[in-house]
C-alpha cells in the first residue's frame, strides 16, 4: 500500500511561560512548564493523519533512549503514524529546544541538535520505503550529517527504488542554500515559503514568483515547484501549468499562532499531490491546512478533517 513517510527532524519542544523576556544579567521566573512533540516528523505527520485519517503515514529518524524519546515516539504513535522506522540512539540525547514564551508576545527558541544531528543515510531504513511513496525529507539547514552530503545521498537513493520525494528547509539569513541546490535534481516537489524559495533560486526579483519557480525548475526540480507566502499560494508544474491561490481573508482575532503553518501547508499540499488531486484543489487544501493550524497557539493543536476546515472558513 502506498505512504507518504516524513523523515528528518524529531524534536521536543519544552515550552516555558514568562512573564517578560529579561534583559541581560536579569532573572525572570518561569511561571509553567509543558512539553509538546516539535520539528518536521511530529508537525508534519501529525497534521497529515487529521487532515486525511485514510492516508498511511510513516516516520522515520532519531531519537534518544530517553524520557524525551518515548514522549516523542509516544506521540506519533497515539496519531496513528507507523513508527517502526524510528532509531533509537545509543549515546546522543533526543533534540529538544527550548522556547521562552511571553504571553501574547514573540517566542525565543534554544535548540540542542541531539538524536536527530546524528541521523543519516546510515540510519534511513530504506527497506520500508515501497515504489510509488512519498518520502519528505527535512529540515534542510538544520540537520546536521544531512545537510553534509546524507541528505542528497538519501535523495538518489530513493529515486533510484522509485519513491517521489520532496524537501522541506528551515528559513535561514545565510549562504548555505547552495546545499540545498545540488539536491534539486532529485527532489520531485518542493514547497517552501516565498523567502527559502527566492534564496535557493538566487533570484534578483523575490517578488516575481513564478521567474522565481521556473529559476528553481532550471535547477532541477522534477515535478513541481509550491511557493507560499503571505498573499497566498502559487505552483508551477514541468508542463508548464502554473496555478495562483490567494490566501483567506480571515477575520480580526482569528490568527492565535503562527507555529507550524508552514508544516501545515507542506502536510496539506503533500495530500493533495498523493490523492491526485489538480494543482487548484492541492494549493487549496495547502491553504485550508494552514489556516487550521493559525486557529491555535501550538503546531498541531488547531488541524481538523478537512471538511471541518472548510466549515471554519468565513462564509
Amino acid at each position: 500500500m502506498r505512504k507518504i513517510v516524513v523523515a528528518g527532524s524529531i524534536i521536543v519542544d519544552r515550552i516555558n511561560e514568562i512573564g517578560a523576556y529579561p534583559g541581560q544579567g536579569e532573572l525572570t521566573q518561569i511561571r509553567s512548564v509543558s512539553r509538546a512533540p516539535g520539528g518536521l516528523v511530529p508537525n508534519t505527520g501529525r497534521d497529515m493523519r487529521i487532515l486525511a485519517p485514510e492516508v498511511p503515514v510513516a516516520a522515520f529518524g532519531m531519537v534518544g533512549g530517553d524520557d524525551d524519546g518515548r514522549f516523542a515516539t509516544g506521540a506519533l504513535a497515539a496519531s496513528g503514524i507507523d513508527v517502526s522506522g524510528v532509531a533509537v540512539s545509543r549515546g546522543a540525547a533526543t533534540s529538544f529546544t527550548d522556547v521562552m514564551s511571553v504571553p501574547g508576545g514573540e517566542r525565543t527558541f534554544f535548540t540542542f541538535p541531539g538524536a536527530s544531528a546524528a541521523w543519516g543515510y546510515d540510519e534511513f531504513p530504506f527497506d520500508r520505503v515501497s515504489q510509488g511513496d512519498i518520502v519528505l525529507l527535512g529540515y534542510f539547514l538544520l540537520l546536521e550529517k544531512v545537510d553534509a552530503g546524507d541528505g542528497l545521498r538519501i535523495l538518489r537513493e530513493l529515486k533510484s527504488r522509485g519513491a517521489m520525494t520532496a524537501i522541506d528547509l528551515v528559513t535561514e539569513n545565510s549562504d548555505r542554500y547552495s546545499l540545498v541546490r545540488e539536491c534539486l535534481p532529485f527532489v520531485d516537489f518542493l514547497v517552501v515559503n516565498e523567502t527559502e524559495a527566492a534564496r535557493l533560486a538566487d533570484a534578483a526579483d523575490a517578488a516575481d514568483l513564478r521567474s522565481v519557480a521556473d529559476a528553481l525548475l532550471g535547477l532541477g526540480v522534477r515535478e513541481r515547484v509550491v511557493i507560499h507566502h503571505p498573499g497566498g499560494a502559487v505552483s508551477l508544474s514541468r508542463d508548464g501549468a502554473w496555478t495562483e491561490r490567494p490566501a483567506v481573508k480571515l477575520p480580526p482575532g482569528f490568527i492565535k499562532g503562527k507555529t507550524g503553518a508552514g508544516d501545515a501547508f507542506c502536510a496539506g499540499t503533500l495530500i493533495g499531490i498523493f490523492k491526485g488531486l489538480p494543482d487548484g484543489e492541492t494549493l487549496e487544501l495547502g491553504t485550508l491546512a494552514a489556516v487550521g493550524a493559525l486557529s491555535a497557539p501550538g503546531a498541531t493543536d488547531g488541524m481538523r478533517p478537512i471538511d471541518e476546515l472548510r466549515r471554519m472558513l468565513p462564509s
